[in-house]
């Protein structure tokens, strides 16, 4: 069984000795711009809502069509396209993508905007669906931890900047700068891969597994599970971190805490390129542990600032690295499938933030911030006894 779950090594991975480090640098904008494309209306909502003489509710449900988008097309997408070459087909899912985001930009009814922000994910699911295979695919085996390292390490850093820069860029120019800057950075990343990046083919129909027997591989929904999780317990504080730091009355601002939570980050991803090929498990279990004890830290210290950034700076390393150890997870799990399985990561990511939104608001009508604390900390424990419970098939001692 050990020997099905292991991906195949194409032909040219077998002959590089070298990372291909500028593609893999390239994904990982593309990465950041996927994230920062979800996220950044949730910091311009007032400016966006008054641009287009709607509600801010309104403009809040352009999350949610992104998000919406990513949910219903990435696995049936991905199950569809396996076949096709792989870099082809990361170009036309990136070029789709500027277009659906430059329409956003420039649209004035909301109608078409929420459309194209629905297309917009469609991409972007796609996109994510073939990162993490693509990036492994094009580089030496045995460095295929830092590969994916490197890959992953865009979402964090578009988690933690790339809402505040898009406020930074709607408040001080216009909204739609922050919609085009994105499409161009897009624009300048996928150029990069056109040109630089080495192609990789498409699995054949006969090794193809139907999607629902992807689903039964040993370990996939434990992992899928532990994102759930895992997830639900970053969000639901990250959303609502202004009702946090106002319930612990603290002089951080929610800027200021984003910023470190960034760095942080970036923190994360290097521990996590250094560790990830030699301790793939105890780097997990490690990473979720020390999210707990961050969780534990901010209800217990709230009212110390030091104690707060201390909780802040363990909370983004571990969030840093998690993309990449879960991608990585997903990868070596998925075998010749990885594609289909990794596909599945937006969703299950997805629907932790649509939880998210909904659990946390739901906790603020009766209770202050400090509750969200509890959330990080019961849901983290969940994700780490999952980690625990699939340690043989889902998160093997080496990739």
């Amino acid at each position: 069984m050990a020997t099905t779950l292991q991906a195949p090594t194409p032909p040219a991975a077998e002959t590089r000795t070298r990372l291909p480090l500028a593609t893999l640098a390239a994904l990982a904008v593309i990465g950041f711009v996927l994230v920062a494309m979800e996220t950044m209306p949730a910091g311009l909502l007032p400016i966006i809502a008054n641009g287009m003489s709607t509600s801010e509710g309104t403009i809040g449900l352009y999350v949610s069509a992104y998000a919406l988008g990513t949910v219903i097309v990435t696995i049936p997408a991905i199950t569809l396209t396996r076949g096709m070459r792989r870099k082809p087909l990361i170009l036309v899912a990136i070029l789709g993508l500027i277009l659906a985001n430059t329409t956003t930009a420039l649209s004035s009814d909301v109608t078409l905007s929420l459309a194209s922000r629905f297309v917009a994910g469609s991409f972007s699911g796609i996109i994510w669906g073939m990162l993490a295979a693509y990036g492994r695919t094009i580089s030496p085996p045995s460095r295929a931890g830092l590969s994916l390292a490197i890959v992953s390490a865009g979402a964090p850093v578009g988690f933690a900047l790339g809402t505040p820069l898009g406020s930074w860029l709607g408040m001080t120019f216009d909204w739609r700068w922050a919609f085009i800057g994105l499409s161009a950075v897009a624009l300048v990343a996928g150029a990069a891969i056109a040109v630089i990046a080495p192609d990789a083919p498409g699995q054949s129909g006969k090794s193809r597994l139907p999607i629902v027997r992807v689903l039964r591989i040993p370990g996939l929904l434990i992992i899928l599970a532990v994102i759930f999780t895992w997830m639900l317990a970053h969000n639901t504080i990250y959303t609502y971190i202004s009702p946090y730091l106002r319930a612990a009355n603290s002089d951080l601002t929610v800027d200021l805490q984003l910023f470190i939570f960034g760095v942080a980050s970036i923190v994360g991803i290097v521990i996590t390129g250094a560790l990830l090929d030699r301790y793939p498990r105890p780097l997990l279990h490690g990473s979720v542990l020390v999210f707990i004890a961050a969780g534990g830290v901010l209800p217990v210290g709230h009212t110390s600032t030091v104690a707060i950034i201390v909780a802040t700076v363990l909370w983004g390393i571990t969030f840093g690295g998690a993309a990449a150890q879960l991608q990585a997870a997903l990868t070596t799990t998925g075998g010749a499938d990885s594609d289909v399985a990794n596909s599945f990561l937006p969703v299950a990511f997805n629907l932790a933030i649509f939880t998210a939104g909904i659990l946390g608001a739901a906790l603020l009508t009766n209770f202050d911030g400090l509750v969200l604390t509890i959330v990080m900390m019961v849901s983290g424990l969940a994700a780490l006894a999952l980690t625990i419970y699939g340690r043989r098939n889902a998160f093997p001692a080496h990739l």
